[in-house]
């Protein structure tokens, strides 16, 4: 398949101005604020508001790259359809998959959410799947793979089919309420989610399948977090089980298709990619069904022979040059920077933050490698308040499903810079990886394992204190 170059580039200019060449106003706080820690991506980082503050390219990207971020935009935002087509650089899709475009998930490159009461699909949501590894191929099948694929339905449910298809199944969300008391009494109800899989269209899952469920994260800063040197990440898990507080992060060790080699985790809940290219290809393969050189083969088992009789969009569907544009764009969007920092309250609740031993994890600054060929991502001074590590999250928020090295009580600490900007971008505020918490205080609260010692202390803090800790977190 041919990238039709200059259609392509004509297509931008169906972006706004303010996409490709966004005009930067002044911060709102005041000249006394550190504007090192006010700017969370380093020079990347950007004053847009509202809800496109996820969508611009980083501050300091040069003019003449302005054009292939807006590509990869392009690619990114638009949908994918049916082969054969007259819009053949994007053709392919499917014939399983759970959305037709990568903003559907990543809506305005922000985060998804699990599905509202009465939804029939979960656009914005999937769910993994894997069996456990009993024979010694399956064994074997987990140094690539990091999971066995349940034989039918592979890795992950796809709720979509082509018009000439059936889709897998479909998802059912349903909860049940978790009450959980603070020292001045007062009660929060948390909300545990349980999945049902329905309307199969082939055959039984395994007796033993495991499912778990996963909202698309923010797009903001992964470029940034690319180019931390595993080194960094290694002394963090040592300074961690040296501090002796019972937090002991470890790296995620998965396989690289290119290297064709084991290697860190960086990206998804678990960490399972190694990079944005291969995040990007499995995305494309997994959630839309289309092929790359990184994983050239459909996302169809042999029970489902609809990706035998439909036609594809050539080999591979997604080329390397359009892949080389989103990996451009996944890169150099821009975080924005923090908000009320000299604000009594917001500064009450930086302490209280630290205090609590959050900073174990979610490490407030980094530094990102010298990198000669992304000048807008080398030696960045960074605060995205997350070491990339894999932590034992407790019994509540396990899945008990594995991803290469993480186990089933493991998660990767979660990124918050942007986290203030949910609401405006996204409309919603659910975090975590299966998006059960309604808000931010929901999401501390769903916090064990190893975190269940700052889990506690917010628990005896009172109400301006809870307040004060909350102001922090929107200030990111």
């Amino acid at each position: 398949m041919k990238l039709r170059t200059f259609a392509a580039r004509i297509a931008v200019f169906s972006l706004p101005l303010a996409v490709m060449f966004p005009a930067f106003a002044q911060p709102s706080d005041s000249p006394s604020v550190d504007t090192v820690l006010l700017k969370s991506g380093g020079e990347t980082s950007v004053t847009k508001t509202g809800s496109n503050a996820f969508s611009m390219p980083a501050a300091n990207l040069p003019l003449v790259n302005r054009l292939d971020f807006s590509v990869g935009n392009s690619f990114f935002r638009n949908p994918w359809v049916q082969a054969p087509a007259t819009t053949d650089a994007r053709d392919g899709l499917g014939p399983l998959f759970n959305t037709n475009g990568c903003q559907n998930c990543h809506i305005k490159d922000g985060r998804g959410h699990p599905p509202e009461a009465g939804d029939t699909n979960s656009v914005s949501m999937l769910v993994r799947l894997s069996i456990p590894a009993m024979t010694a191929a399956q064994k074997k099948s987990l140094i690539v793979n990091g999971v066995v694929p349940d034989p039918v339905y592979g890795g992950q449910l796809q709720d979509f089919a082509l018009p000439d298809a059936k889709p897998e199944g479909q998802v059912k969300v349903t909860y049940t309420d978790v009450p959980v008391i603070f020292a001045d009494g007062e009660v929060v109800t948390l909300r545990k989610p349980k999945l049902a899989m329905t309307d199969l269209n082939y055959g039984e899952m395994h007796p033993d399948i495991m499912m778990s469920a996963r909202i698309a994260p923010p797009m903001i800063g992964l470029g940034l977090l690319e180019q931390i040197p595993e080194q960094t990440l290694e002394s963090l898990a040592e300074a961690q089980l040296k501090e002796g507080k019972g937090v002991s992060g470890r790296l995620n060790r998965v396989w690289d298709v290119e290297k064709q080699q084991t290697v860190a985790g960086r990206f998804g809940w678990k960490a399972g990619q190694p990079t944005l290219k291969q995040q990007d290809a499995g995305a494309f393969n997994g959630d839309m069904g289309l092929t790359t050189r990184l994983f050239p083969v459909e996302n169809c088992s042999s029970d489902q022979t609809v990706c035998q009789t439909l036609p594809n969009g050539g080999a591979p569907e997604v080329s390397d040059k359009i892949l080389n544009f989103v990996e451009f764009y996944s890169r150099h969007l821009g975080v924005p920077v923090r908000r009320n920092l000299a604000d009594p309250q917001v500064q009450r609740g930086e302490q209280l933050f630290a205090e609590s031993g959050c900073g174990s994890c979610h490490q407030s600054q980094l530094r990102t490698a010298k990198v000669d060929s992304l000048p807008a991502l080398s030696e960045q001074t960074i605060h995205p308040y997350t070491d990339l590590l894999l932590h034992d999250m407790g019994e509540g928020l396990a899945d008990h499903r594995g991803e290469f090295l993480a186990d089933g009580r493991e998660w990767r600490t979660a990124p918050l810079w942007g986290i203030g900007y949910t609401q405006e971008v996204n409309g919603h505020t659910y975090f975590l990886h299966d998006g059960r918490a309604r808000n931010m205080m929901e999401a501390v609260l769903w916090h064990g394992g190893e975190a269940e010692r700052s889990r506690a202390q917010v628990l005896q803090m009172n109400k301006q204190d809870r307040e004060a800790l909350m102001a922090f977190l929107h200030s990111l």
